[in-house]
């Protein structure tokens, strides 16, 4: 975990190189609810920490065990309320579907006790197996049923119904939000803006460019150390084609869609005829939906997002 001195440190440097005052600047932190206390949370608000995104997963203490967690529901509530008392008013919750064991009803506890904690956002992710967790093995010697993705899906539309009912905004397949609390920093992703990623293992999007850095900590302090000029460890140049694709994959991942018009400004490419041919199939099948402007995927269309985005990739 990150020291509030050297969180400190950083939070000076990028205000010597960034202007961010009297902005409505995003500083998000994401942290183990079984890590922090109110101490430290306290003392990472006062440095200008704004945001927290807290990795609850579930609400069930058997479900945490399963997931290899090393927090409890109650140290995740706990959390929740050391977060208010430290002033943060931006608060997200990560949150597990689709794990097998877990029913509808289960699920449906989560998600109304979440949503009782009152968080401004919350963000949903169907179980990726891990080779290293518990629940690997679990399923693997048959103690448990392998994923289930009709009980994924089920389960995912009744987040959707549910929430929507609670105010939150779908705004991203993953993603909801109260009004106004859309996660800045991933939405620059999925609209495949530039992004500057700097420390150990750190990614970038800059001028058409991706880079990496070295996952080497030992490597990358010893080049900090000589004051070398850093130089990525992975340079790629996406072409434009490239470029186009994942501009309409990424786009399509946002509730609202693309518009054509920003494409066409973008790239200089009418979508509709670029890709008419698959566009007209998606809509048939009841993938995607238009209305002569933009583009975007139905409910049907972000559960089974993958057979949409695959048809937009470069032969």
């Amino acid at each position: 975990m990150i020291l509030p001195d050297q969180l400190n440190r950083i939070m000076n440097a990028i205000r010597t190189l960034f202007d961010i005052a009297g902005k409505k600047t995003e500083v998000s932190l994401e942290a183990n609810p079984g890590t922090i206390d109110e101490p430290y949370l306290a003392a990472i608000r006062q440095i200008g920490i704004n945001r927290l995104s807290l990795g609850v997963q579930s609400l069930d203490d058997k479900t945490l065990v399963l997931l290899g967690r090393i927090h409890t529901a109650d140290k995740a509530r706990q959390a929740v309320r050391f977060a208010r008392n430290s002033g943060f008013d931006n608060l997200s919750l990560d949150l597990i579907y689709g794990i097998p064991g877990q029913s509808l009803t289960d699920w449906q506890d989560t998600l109304k006790e979440s949503v009782r904690l009152e968080p401004e956002h919350l963000s949903l992710y169907p179980l990726s197996l891990e080779d290293d967790v518990p629940l690997s093995g679990a399923i693997q010697n048959g103690e448990l049923p392998a994923i289930d993705p009709d009980c994924t899906a089920e389960q995912y539309e009744a987040a959707e119904d549910y929430l929507a009912a609670e105010g939150y905004r779908h705004y991203e397949i993953s993603n909801w939000a109260r009004e106004d609390a859309e996660c800045r920093h991933n939405t620059t992703y999925w609209q495949c803006e530039p992004y500057l990623g700097i420390g150990v293992a750190a990614h970038s999007y800059i001028d058409s460019h991706r880079q990496a850095n070295t996952h080497d900590l030992d490597e990358y302090i010893r080049i900090y150390q000589l004051r070398e000029l850093y130089q990525p460890e992975m340079v790629e140049e996406i072409a434009p084609e490239t470029q186009l694709a994942e501009a309409i994959i990424m786009g399509l991942r946002l509730v609202k869609g693309i518009e054509f018009e920003s494409m066409i400004d973008r790239f200089g490419i009418d979508v509709t005829d670029r890709y008419e041919r698959e566009m007209d199939e998606l809509i048939h099948w009841g993938l995607l939906e238009s209305d002569g402007r933009s583009l975007r995927l139905t409910r049907r269309g972000r559960l089974l997002g993958n057979e949409v985005f695959w048809r937009f990739l470069p032969q």
